[in-house]
Order: C-alpha cells, then structure tokens, then sequence
C-alpha cells in the first residue's frame, strides 16, 4: 500500500475493494503510521468533527432513521444482503446519491443489448447487428475473443463467429461491463487511481472466472463480470461524499475496521449495495446485482444451504491482494477459503494462479491497462 492518507486541506485518498479483509486497499496508510501519538490523535479529532457534522445533517433530513436502529444493525449485520428487507430511507438515501451524481445513460448499443436480450428467440444474428454497427465495440470484442481468455487456435475474424464460438451471453457480458467503464467517473481525489482500482478488479475477474469453471458451474461469465464490478461505486462515492470518506478512512487507518463496517454504521449500507445500485439503475442483469451486493460474506454464502457457490467464487476473489498492498493479510483466510471451496483447486493453486497471471497479462491491453509490477504468483512466494 503505497498511497499517503492526509487529513486536512491536502486530502489524500485512495479506495479498495470490499471483501472479508480490510477492504479499503486503495487507501495507503504507512506514511501515517510514522506519525507520533500527538499527531494521530489529532487527526482523529478531525475525522470525528468531520463525522459528528454529517450525523447532524442526517438527523435533520431523516429524523425517522433514528427510531429503528435496531432494524438498521439488522439490515446492515445481515449475512446475505440480498434476502434481506431493506429499509426504504436507506435506498432513497442510496437513489439520493445516485441522481446527484447524474451519471449518464448507458450506451445505445448496451441499451439495445439488453433490449435483446428480454426476447430469448433472439440469437447471434440479432445480437450481431447493433455490435457491427459500433466500430469501437467490434473492434474491442474481436480483441477480447482473440484473446488467451479463450485460447482459439485460429484467429476470430467477425462478430458473428465470436458470438456462435463464445455464446451470445459472453459477448453481451463484455459489452455491458465495457460499457461501465466509460461511464464510471474518477473522483480525482488525492493519490486515488481508477486505472488502480479497474487492475485489481480485472484480476479477481479472471481468477473468479476460473474458479467458477474448476467447480464447473454454469454462469462462469457472470462471476467475470460480477467480480470486475464489484467495486465500481467507489468512484462515485469519494467523489459525492469525499468529506465523509476522508472520515471514514481515517477511522478505519486508526481503528483497523473494515470500511464497510464503519459506512454501515454511518449510512446504514455500504458500498457493495451502492454498486448492486448502481447496476440495477442501469439496467443490467440482476444476476450482476445479486453476486455484487454478497460478495464480502464468503463464510455465510459457502455455510448456506445449499451453499451459493456462485456469489463465493465472487467472495474468494476479492481475498486477493491488491495491486498496491505491501503485504497480502488476507493469505490464510483466502487459503483457507480455497479449501472449502474446492479442495482440488487448492492443490493446484500455482498452476491456477499463474494461468491467472497469463490470462491477465494478454488481457489488460484490450482493456487499456497495465500489468502491475507484483503478479499474483510473486505473491505466493512472499
């Protein structure tokens, strides 16, 4: 974790992505950690006054929120979000933030996508149609499709033939999630780097990914695309309510809590509900949404019954290092994670995380980004 965090005038911010460990790995803290006492408790009084002024700006606009506190822990502590019954100030609170940052619509082809995709006699050749008529879309797709994610032998030459080879639901995928790239903004905001953030994403993707086929479940893809997502509102966050993470983040460098915990505790959600709100708003596929919004509870999704080994795939990736972490704390419960999901996978775990590896490096560039300097292997033999 190499970013600084500055409390103040020079705010200096990064984010990370949420799972069962510290999920704020964007936010470097070592500088801070040189501080001597004096100066750590000083900032801690500033990000407490920074806390107590939003405390009562919220008790103005929602004086009802206090009287079910209760009903908020329950909601917030809730093991899998989605079966839960979520209080209606906390998704107007969420829809608040989501019309304020009038983020725009999606492409028309991602539009026209998934208008298709509600009528299932609609085939390649329906699909192929609005794809060959974006340039830039076809171009990435026949990118990606040639890509080692796949492994053809043979070089894929049109649209049509990545659709029949790859199957209809893949190719929309990444059109989809293509398309949230363009649209999700950066908050400029201190030392944070969305390409940082879209590197880690991609990487838990591909691992993601594969692990789904190791236990070969049948929506492989939609664990790609959940994972890469699964971050996507960060963002959004630091960027419309930047007073209020600098807070956070403080108090999560200081206190060593989860982000997620402490933006529960705050807002009565966290941001793995604000991104399976942000995908339903834009219209994407629910199963996108579902997966997003559970993905920090991998020992309750594999305790389940029967266990939802789909949305724990999406858990086990975000256990992965980020890109920017000097150390990977989350090593024992990620091995330990991987045993219970798929004691074969753990055995071959080298060969799993170096083909990871591969597949991220021949991919990035298609996705316009750089292969960090650490892989996934290096880490392994730390």
């Amino acid at each position: 974790m190499g970013w600084a965090l500055s409390l103040g005038t020079g705010r200096s911010i990064s984010s990370g992505p949420l799972s069962d460990r510290d999920d704020s790995n964007y936010f470097s803290p070592s500088p801070l950690e040189m501080l001597n006492r004096r100066t750590r408790r000083k900032r801690y009084e500033f990000a407490l006054l920074h806390l107590l002024t939003y405390v009562r700006v919220v008790s103005k606009r929602a004086p009802n929120a206090r009287r079910d506190t209760q009903g908020a822990t329950r909601a917030a502590n809730s093991p899998i979000k989605n079966e839960t019954t979520v209080r209606p100030e906390l998704k107007l609170n969420i829809t608040e933030i989501l019309e304020s940052a009038q983020l725009p619509a999606l492409p028309q082809t991602a539009i026209a996508l998934l208008e298709l995709s509600q009528d299932a006699s609609n085939g390649p050749q329906e699909f192929a149609r609005p794809i060959e008529a974006d340039p830039g879309l076809m171009g990435q797709i026949l990118k990606f499709v040639n890509s080692s994610y796949f492994g053809f032998s043979r070089e894929i030459s049109s649209i049509k033939q990545a659709l029949a080879l790859v199957g209809v639901r893949t190719i929309k995928n990444f059109a989809l999630w293509s398309a949230v790239f363009s649209l999700v903004p950066d908050p400029k905001f201190g030392p944070f780097k969305l390409q940082m953030l879209w590197q880690d994403s991609l990487r838990r993707a591909v691992f993601a990914r594969h692990i789904g086929k190791a236990i070969k479940l049948s929506n492989a893809e939609d664990l790609f695309a959940a994972a890469l997502l699964q971050d996507m509102a960060i963002p959004l966050l630091l960027k419309e309510l930047p007073e209020h993470y600098e807070s956070l983040i403080a108090r999560r460098t200081l206190e060593k809590v989860r982000l997620s915990t402490l933006e529960r505790e705050l807002f009565g959600w966290d941001h793995a509900d604000a991104a399976a709100a942000l995908a339903r708003s834009w219209g994407l596929p629910e199963v996108f949404a579902t997966l997003i919004e559970r993905h920090s509870n991998f020992e309750v999704l594999v305790d389940s019954k029967p266990p939802a080994l789909d949305a724990a795939c999406v858990a086990l990736a975000a256990l992965l290092p980020s890109c920017q972490d000097e150390q990977w704390s989350e090593h024992p419960e990620f091995l330990r994670g991987l045993k219970r999901l798929s004691a074969s996978s753990y055995d071959s775990l080298r060969t799993i995380i170096a083909d990871t590896d591969k597949v991220f490096a021949e991919f990035a560039p298609v996705m316009k980004l750089p292969v960090p300097d650490r892989s996934l292997s290096d880490w392994l033999d730390v």
